[in-house]
């Protein structure tokens, strides 16, 4: 008997983009990725790296510069039929009504006017929005946008169901309850879908849903490593089984490079790193907690989150922060203040401006480039655009913009630098 193949195989799948009078972007190197029948894979990562580049390669909707992408054995050269997509931005067409938007994902079944419409109504019934059927999308809250979204996907009949981001754009509640009635249509074989893929950077909602989390890499974007989840559903964040489950989510994804006090390994942070966007308040938040009695200096990532009421997923970004400034380090699912982080969590609001600047200019690259700049010129000024071109031999502009608009907010901050939005120039401090 012949084996049946994965659903989707991508063999070693490259891609750059071409930049006028640069270098190209490479986005993904050497990808491999397997979707089988029967699981929900997530694909977890850092937003900007390139997790959704894979899947308009996998979906057919972008060819790879290298490697190949295969549909049950056969080359993916085209928009594969069997597979239907839902986004993290609704994607509704506002002249059309509940009903209407759901039928658009029916017309590659060639059916009848009639049949079209039955497969639509019970759709949107199984997503939970009959009622809603003459509504128009402005009526709709986003969580209903995303089930009209949900629902266009089902009512094609996919093999495979891609998300990418589905539930990034809804509050906590929201995303937590369609992602439970996402899980129970699966989990009941409500639907004929066979796998499906979740891109996500939340390490909660890879917990919840997934049989297979594969965790991304940057800088290009690569597959680092794969964590195979055989917790039965439904999944409850505060079982045992669970939070262990983020905590390892949360060591693959850590990063353990280079050097530091105690032994402990710092990474490097070149210019172009993608900086986390966290405010100044969150980085005093976390520390000023940490040195309370409550944790004497180091804390249980999981922990922490429950203590302070925030997302894991979200405490990733600060606790980045803290890492790449020295101000605490992460070791086996656990975070630890440094010396100088102590310092600063116990200082005035005037001290701690000096430490977080003295750490600024030591391991930021970007903030102590853009400095050098400024100090060398006779105008003691440089556009913005010279730095977001410079960082374009790295990022996509988008990305670059982001990076900069982080450390222009820290740069303020720590007063190295100011930077006026109407003429777009950044100057030192004191020049006017």
């Amino acid at each position: 008997m012949t084996e049946t193949p994965p659903i989707i195989l991508a063999n070693q799948v490259t891609r750059s983009f071409r930049r006028s009078n640069q270098s190209d972007l490479l986005v993904l190197d050497k990808v491999n990725l397997t979707i089988n029948p029967g699981e929900v894979v997530c694909l977890l990562g850092k937003s900007g790296s390139g997790k959704s580049t894979l899947l308009r390669i996998v979906s057919g909707l972008l060819q790879p510069s290298s490697g190949q992408c295969y549909w049950y054995g056969k080359p993916v050269d085209g928009p594969v039929n069997g597979l239907s997509m839902v986004f993290q931005n609704f994607a509704l067409l506002p002249w059309l009504n509940v009903l209407e938007n759901v039928e658009l994902g029916a017309e590659r079944l060639k059916l009848n006017y009639h049949d079209k419409r039955k497969k639509a109504l019970e759709a949107i019934d199984t997503v939970g929005l009959d009622g809603f059927e003459s509504a128009y999308p402005k009526e709709l809250s986003g969580g209903m946008s995303q089930r009209v979204g949900l629902a266009r996907a089902l009512v094609a009949e996919p093999d495979l169901l891609v998300m990418d981001e589905p539930f990034s754009a809804l509050d906590i509640l929201t995303s937590e309850n369609l992602r439970n009635d996402l899980i129970d249509l699966w989990v009941d074989n409500k639907t004929k879908i066979k796998s499906i893929l979740i891109v996500t950077h939340n390490m909660e909602e890879a917990a919840q849903m997934a049989d297979r989390i594969l965790i991304f890499g940057n800088n290009p974007g690569h597959i680092h490593s794969e964590i195979v989840v055989n917790i039965p559903h439904p999944r409850e964040q505060k079982e045992q089984a669970t939070q262990n489950l983020i905590d390892e989510i949360y060591q693959q994804i850590s990063d353990s490079s280079t050097q530091s006090e105690k032994g402990l390994r710092f990474k490097f942070i070149p210019k172009h790193y993608r900086l986390p966007s966290v405010e100044i308040s969150e980085i005093t938040g976390i520390l000023e907690t940490l040195i309370t009695p409550d944790f004497s200096t180091k804390a249980n990532i999981s922990e922490l989150a429950d203590a302070i009421h925030l997302e894991i997923d979200s405490l990733f970004s600060i606790i980045e922060s803290l890492e790449i400034l020295r101000l605490a380090y992460v070791l086996d699912s656990n975070i630890f203040i440094t010396e100088i982080g102590k310092k600063f969590a116990g200082a005035d609001i005037q001290d701690q401006k000096k430490i977080f600047t003295q750490q600024l200019l030591a391991h930021i690259t970007l903030a102590r480039h853009i400095r050098r700049v400024l100090d060398e010129r006779k105008s003691q000024s440089a556009s913005y655009a010279r730095f977001h071109t410079e960082l374009q031999d790295h990022l996509t502009p988008t990305a670059a913009a982001e990076v900069l608009k982080v450390v222009i907010e820290w740069g303020r901050y720590a007063e190295i630098f100011s930077y006026n939005a109407n003429s777009g120039e950044l100057s030192l401090e004191d020049h006017y």
